[in-house]
């Protein structure tokens, strides 16, 4: 019996998704003239600080989008300014050091229209630690080290809504709450897609608690939980239909494979980099916060919109 043909899929924007991907690599895009570049008096005792946050974060952003160190960052950010015919001052790289310790960086978001379906997941980041080639050569040292970093996303605009950064030894289910929290309280959330790791009752009761839909599996060995609680028996119906329509089925008809774009993500996230330059947790948490605003632009500039070609 020969196997069925392949699904073929087709751009449909392919013009304007094509300018996208042109605008993306224009050097003054990231640059807005009317960004207030110097900061403004806090009326705290002690010397003000001379440049904003949103100018920190434009640095970053340079920094992270081409892989440059500091010295280099700033060089290549007073090239952009006369290039744009700008007459700003430029942080020098030690101010650059001290100010990523303590900026907040701003991570720009489309809302969708409508009920939030998020999908979520995890992946790790490299903190040190030998390279690829060196491990295969021989073997693991003890230096590696790694940062965990969970994201949910919008499945309408593409864009990253929340993001926590954990140390390697953090679980995924714990971190689910907090990255629901991050979600604004009047944005309404339809569904909840992740993997058989969320299947806790922590998860399940945070979802519930924010008036979505779990849309995780249960494990292969799950039982049915106590029905004391909404999450719970939520979660024994996903249970009951799992097993008798059969997994793959369960996974078609609530859209479980919809979570290979998170995944996507976690590519495009590593595409700035396998390692985090940074050795500081807060200077690491600014790094990967500039990584997602820069991932979050991009989607914001044009992303293809593919249909199955019959």
């Amino acid at each position: 019996m020969s196997k069925p043909p392949p699904t073929r899929y087709r751009t449909t924007n392919w013009s304007s998704y094509n300018a996208a991907l042109r605008r993306r690599g224009s050097l003054l895009i990231w640059l807005d003239r009317e960004m207030e570049w110097l900061a403004s008096p806090s009326g705290r005792p002690g010397r003000p600080e001379t440049f904003s946050d949103v100018a920190i974060q434009f640095c970053l952003s340079i920094k992270v989008l081409f892989g440059l160190a500091l010295r280099q960052t700033i060089g290549m950010v007073a090239s952009l300014l006369r290039l744009a015919g700008l007459n700003w001052p430029v942080p020098d790289y030690s101010t650059l050091c001290r100010r990523q310790k303590t900026v907040t960086i701003q991570i720009p978001s489309r809302r969708s229209g409508g009920s939030l379906n998020l999908l979520v997941d995890s992946t790790g980041v490299k903190m040190r630690g030998d390279g690829e080639w060196q491990v295969r050569k021989h073997g693991p040292g003890r230096r590696r080290q790694w940062r965990k970093v969970h994201l949910a996303m919008d499945v309408a605009t593409g864009d990253i809504r929340a993001v926590e950064f954990t140390s390697s030894r953090e679980g995924d289910s714990p971190v689910l709450p907090d990255l629901l929290e991050q979600i604004p309280s009047d944005q309404a959330i339809g569904t909840v897609t992740a993997d058989g790791a969320y299947d806790t009752r922590t998860c399940h009761a945070a979802i519930a608690g924010r008036g979505g839909t779990a849309v995780i599996p249960i494990r292969k060995n799950g039982r049915p939980w106590k029905e004391d609680c909404p999450a719970a028996r939520a979660r024994n119906e996903n249970l009951r239909s799992s097993r008798h329509f059969g997994r793959a089925f369960w996974k078609r008809l609530t859209g479980y494979h919809a979570r290979s774009r998170i995944e996507a993500q976690m590519l495009r996230l590593k595409a700035f980099g396998e390692r985090i330059a940074s050795r500081d947790p807060d200077r690491q948490t600014a790094e990967i916060h500039t990584r997602i605003a820069l991932m979050n632009r991009f989607s914001a500039l044009g992303r293809a919109e593919i249909m199955r070609a019959d």
